[in-house]
C-alpha cells in the first residue's frame, strides 16, 4: 500500500533562486550604484544622462567598434527592415499570439515518440518509463537548428530539413503521474523514477518542411540523451579523486545529464547541453564536502526523492572509500555536455575544462581562423558570476581537431569594475595572482581538477562580482559585443537601489553587455555598460534611456539570442505573482533592433509558460521558438487541450513566406 505517513513535496524546491554564495565579494548592485551617481539622473522622471555613455547610440558604436576590430562583416542589408511587424499586445490568453502578418504551428510537444518502437503518447500520464526513453522529452528549453541538405535543391535544402535539438530542462510531477507519486514504505516507484529520469535530458529529432508544415521525421539520426545515459568524462578533472563512485571507480565515465537550461553550439556543428540546477537532485545526509556546501546539496531528501530508487542519488558516504558508493556523484554534473547531433552512436562528453556551476548556457564569440575559441557563460543562481573560456589551441574551419578544442584552456571569471572597466580573472593554479590570492584566502586547491571541481568557490578567492541570476548571453554578429540578462534579484534590500536598479527587491531585472575586443581572447581586461532596464512604463530603461512603452513592457529577461542578420530577441521567465497578476501579462518574446534602438513584443506564450530557446533556419523564414511549463501558474491544457499541458516546439513564420522579424 502507499506510505502517506510522512508525505514529501517532492518537485517543490524554490531551485531557480538558489544562493549558496556567503563571499564577501562586491556585488553589482554596489558597482552600479557607485558608476551612475545621483548626480546623473535626470530631474523629475527615471532616466540616465546621455552623457553618462551608458547607453551610447549603437549606431555609432558599430562604426567605432568594426574600426577596432578589422575583419567584422558590415550588418546585413535586410537588418534595414526589422521590426516592420504590428506588435502584439499584453496578453493572458491560453494560446500563443504571434503579430498579424504572420502563423504558427506546433510540433514535438512532450511524449511525441520519436526513436525505437515509437510508442504513442498515451494522455493521461499512462505511458511506462520504457516509452519515455523513446519520447520527446518535458519542459523544453534551449535548442539549436542543424541544417541538412544542399542549397538550391527543392527537395532537402538547409532550410527545409535539418535536426532540431532541444533541452528538456526538468520535469512536472502531476503530468507525468497524474494519480500521484507512488511512495511504499518511504521508497518510490521504480518506473515512476525511471520516467522522471527519461523526461530530462535532450531530444536529437529530424524534421523536415513538407509544404507549408514542418513535421517529424523517423530517421536514423533521431535519439533521446536522458539522466540515464552513459557519457564520458573529459578535461583536467577526468580522472580526479573527487569523481571515483561505485560506477566508475577510475572517475572518466559516468551516466546522464540533468536540469539543461540553455545551451550552446559550436563552429563545428556540435550541441552544448548546460546542466544548470543539478544539485537539487542529491541528497547528502552525512559531512557534506565544501563542492557540495558551495552548491547547495540539499540535507533531507533529494527534490524527486531518487536516492529511495537510484543509489547514485544518495551522496551520502559510507564506510570504505569513494570506489564503493556515490559520494563524489554530484561532482558528475555542472558541466557542460558536448554532443554530435549527426552521430546517434557517439558518446556525450562532459567538459571539465569549461568549470562546474550552475551552467545557464555557453555562447561562442565569433570563431577567428588560428586563434583559439572564446566562450561565455553565466551561472544562474543569485550572487553568482560570469564567466569566460578560452581554449588552449586554435581553430581552423573543417578540422578535426576542432572536437578536442573544449578539452584544454583557460577559465575566467568577470570582475566589473566602478568605473565601466573589469578583468576577467584566470581560475588557474599555474597562475600565481590565482594562487597569491588563494593563499591569502586561506583555500587549497589541489590540482587544475580540483579548481574546475570548485569552480564557485574558485571565483570567491580571485574577487569576482557577484550578479543577479547572470542567465543567457548573447554575441552581436556584427560587433562581437556580448549581452547577458541578469533575469532579477529579490535580494535585493529597499535601502540598496540606484537610478538603474529602483527596485528594491528588483523583480525586473535588466540587461549588460561588454565589449566585443575581450572576444577575441587577447586580453583580460573588460569594458561593461547597462544596455536595457526592463520593467513598467515608469520604471524601466531602453537602450536610448526612455522608458519602455506599452509595446515593449517586460519583465524577467531569460533567453537571448541574435540572429544572423543581427536582431536581438529577448524571451521572458516571469513566475509566481508577477506572472499571475500585473502589467505584463504571459511570458513574452521581443525583438530589438540595435540600429534604432526599437523594442516591438513579437510573441506571447499561453497561461503559465516560460518562454524559452529560439533559433532559425538559415534564411531566417522560419523560426522556432520553445513553450515551457504552461499551466504552471493557472488552468491550461494547451497545445491539444489534452487533460495536461504539454510543453512543445512552436514553428513561427510570415504569411507571405518573408523574412522573420521583418
Amino acid at each position: 500500500m502507499t506510505d502517506t505517513t510522512a508525505p514529501v513535496a517532492y518537485g517543490e524546491h524554490d531551485f531557480d533562486h538558489e544562493d549558496s554564495n556567503r563571499s564577501g565579494n562586491p556585488h553589482f548592485a554596489d558597482i552600479l550604484q557607485a558608476r551612475l551617481g545621483r548626480r546623473q539622473v535626470l530631474g523629475g522622471g527615471l532616466g540616465l544622462a546621455v552623457a553618462a555613455g551608458l547607453f551610447a547610440q549603437p549606431a555609432a558604436a558599430l562604426a567605432a567598434r568594426r574600426e577596432a576590430t578589422p575583419g567584422q562583416s558590415a550588418a546585413p542589408a535586410t537588418l534595414a527592415g526589422a521590426l516592420g511587424f504590428t506588435a502584439v499586445p499584453v496578453g493572458r490568453a491560453d494560446t500563443i499570439t504571434v503579430p498579424s502578418e504572420y502563423r504558427f504551428d506546433v510540433i514535438l510537444p512532450w511524449g511525441e515518440p520519436i526513436t525505437g518502437s515509437y510508442p504513442a503518447y498515451l494522455d493521461g500520464g499512462l505511458n511506462s518509463g520504457a516509452d519515455q526513453e523513446q519520447q520527446v522529452g518535458q519542459h523544453h528549453d534551449g535548442m539549436h537548428f542543424y541544417p541538412i541538405g544542399r542549397a538550391g535543391s527543392k527537395v532537402s535544402s538547409p532550410n527545409n530539413h535539418g535536426l532540431l535539438v532541444l533541452n528538456h530542462e526538468y520535469i512536472d510531477l502531476a503530468a507525468l503521474h497524474p494519480a500521484g507519486a507512488i511512495i511504499v514504505d518511504g521508497v518510490r516507484d521504480a518506473d515512476q523514477v525511471r520516467k522522471e529520469i527519461a523526461a530530462h535530458g535532450v531530444s536529437v529529432v529530424e524534421i523536415r518542411k513538407i509544404g507549408s508544415r514542418w513535421t517529424t521525421v523517423r530517421g536514423r539520426y533521431n535519439r533521446r540523451i536522458t539522466g540515464a545515459t552513459p557519457m564520458a568524462i573529459t578535461g583536467p578533472a577526468r580522472g580526479h579523486e573527487k569523481l571515483r563512485t561505485a560506477y566508475s571507480p577510475e572517475g572518466t565515465r559516468t551516466r546522464g545529464t540533468l536540469n539543461n537550461c540553455a545551451h550552446g553550439y559550436t563552429p563545428w556543428g556540435t550541441y552544448l547541453a548546460c546542466e544548470e540546477n543539478w544539485s537539487g537532485y542529491f541528497v547528502n545526509r552525512g559531512t557534506r564536502p565544501r563542492e557540495q556546501v558551495r552548491y547547495g546539496v540539499p540535507t533531507t531528501n533529494g527534490r524527486y526523492g531518487w536516492e529511495t530508487v537510484e543509489p547514485r542519488f544518495n551522496a551520502t558516504a559510507a564506510d570504505g572509500n569513494a570506489e564503493g558508493d556515490y559520494r563524489n556523484e554530484p561532482n558528475h554534473f555542472g558541466w557542460n555536455v558536448e554532443i554530435d547531433p549527426f552521430d546517434p552512436t557517439s558518446v556525450p562528453l562532459k567538459r571539465t575544462a569549461m568549470g562546474r556551476f550552475g551552467h545557464e548556457g555557453a555562447v561562442f564569440a565569433q570563431p577567428q581562423t588560428g586563434k583559439p575559441v572564446v566562450v561565455y557563460m553565466g551561472d544562474d543562481a543569485q550572487n553568482e558570476y560570469i564567466y569566460r573560456f578560452v581554449s588552449r589551441h586554435p581553430y581552423f574551419p573543417g578540422s578535426e581537431t576542432n572536437k578536442r578544442l573544449l578539452e584544454e584552456g583557460i577559465l575566467y571569471v568577470a570582475r566589473f569594475d566602478e568605473d565601466g572597466g573589469g578583468e576577467w580573472l584566470p581560475l588557474d593554479v599555474r597562475d600565481a595572482a590565482f594562487r597569491a590570492a588563494a593563499a591569502t584566502a586561506g583555500v587549497d586547491f589541489a590540482d587544475q581538477g580540483d579548481v574546475l571541481l570548485n569552480t564557485r568557490l574558485a571565483a570567491d578567492v580571485v574577487g569576482a562580482t557577484r550578479m543577479d541570476r547572470p542567465e543567457w548571453g548573447a554575441v552581436d554578429p556584427n560587433t562581437g559585443t556580448v549581452y547577458f540578462t541578469l533575469t532579477n534579484n529579490s535580494a535585493r534590500t529597499p535601502g540598496n537601489v540606484d537610478e538603474p536598479n529602483p527596485r528594491g527587491p528588483n523583480p525586473y531585472g535588466h540587461i549588460i553587455r561588454f565589449n566585443g575586443e575581450s572576444g577575441r581572447g587577447t586580453t583580460r581586461r573588460l569594458q561593461w555598460d547597462l544596455f536595457l532596464l526592463s520593467g513598467t512604463q515608469t520604471d524601466s530603461l531602453d537602450p536610448a534611456g526612455n522608458p519602455l512603452t506599452a509595446d515593449s513592457i517586460h519583465a524577467s529577461p531569460d533567453g537571448l539570442w541574435f540572429d544572423e542578420a543581427g536582431l536581438l530577441w529577448i524571451q521572458t521567465d516571469m513566475s509566481g505573482s508577477q506572472l499571475a497578476s500585473g502589467p505584463f501579462g504571459n511570458n513574452a518574446m521581443l525583438a530589438v533592433d540595435l540600429t534604432t534602438n526599437r523594442i516591438k513584443r513579437f510573441f506571447v506564450g499561453p497561461v503559465g509558460c516560460e518562454v524559452t530557446g529560439v533559433v532559425t533556419t538559415p534564411d531566417r523564414r522560419t523560426m522556432f521558438v520553445n513553450i515551457q511549463h504552461p499551466g504552471e501558474t493557472g488552468d491550461s491544457n494547451w497545445p491539444d487541450r489534452g487533460l495536461k499541458p504539454r510543453s512543445a516546439t512552436v514553428v513561427v513564420t510570415r504569411r507571405d513566406g518573408g523574412i522573420v522579424g521583418t
